[in-house]
């Protein structure tokens, strides 16, 4: 409990509540679990760790070692490495996970990222109109040509062996 001074000197108790005390959520347990054993990673050091046997990922500024659920993902393990090397918040919450699925993230946190590691977003540039490039097509004619020259005269050795076999 702590004791605070009012108005007018008159101390007033305020009860403060532990939120690492032992509760029916497991979710407030988890994240009491996360802030006591937090550790700072860098981005390049998270990247590393991009593979089946280990893998890493970072969403909402905190770092998981999924490596261990990896076979039990129901969306298969190529989700979660498609989302290594990069904030992977953006892919996490387009799914729309339940809330069993974000308690069980507690069990994987292994740390927070360090966010003045983490490069800025690409910007996106509007591709450049494509020109026209007449070498191309007289490529693309040629190539055409080279198929469609051998096709007209088998067909028309075809035509004449059956002309001449009438008759």
């Amino acid at each position: 409990m702590d004791y605070k001074a009012g108005p007018a000197s008159t101390t007033t108790k305020r009860e403060t509540k532990n939120i690492c005390a032992p509760s029916k959520r497991s979710l407030s347990l988890s994240l009491c679990r996360m802030a006591s054993d937090s550790k700072t990673h860098t981005f390049d050091e998270v990247v590393k760790h991009n593979k089946t046997k280990d893998c890493w990922l970072i969403i909402s500024g905190k770092v998981y070692d999924v490596t261990s659920f990896m076979d039990d993902h129901p969306g298969g393990d190529e989700v979660l490495l498609s989302s290594t090397g990069k904030d992977a918040t953006n892919d996490f919450e387009d799914v729309g996970h339940s809330d069993t699925a974000r308690e069980m993230m507690g069990k994987y946190y292994i740390g927070e990222i360090d966010s003045a590691t983490i490069p800025l977003k690409r910007t996106y540039i509007d591709p450049q109109q494509a020109t026209y490039n007449q070498d191309k097509t007289q490529e693309f004619v040629i190539k055409i040509l080279q198929f469609l020259v051998p096709l007209l005269i088998l067909g028309l050795a075809f035509a004449v062996r059956q002309y001449t076999k009438k008759e």
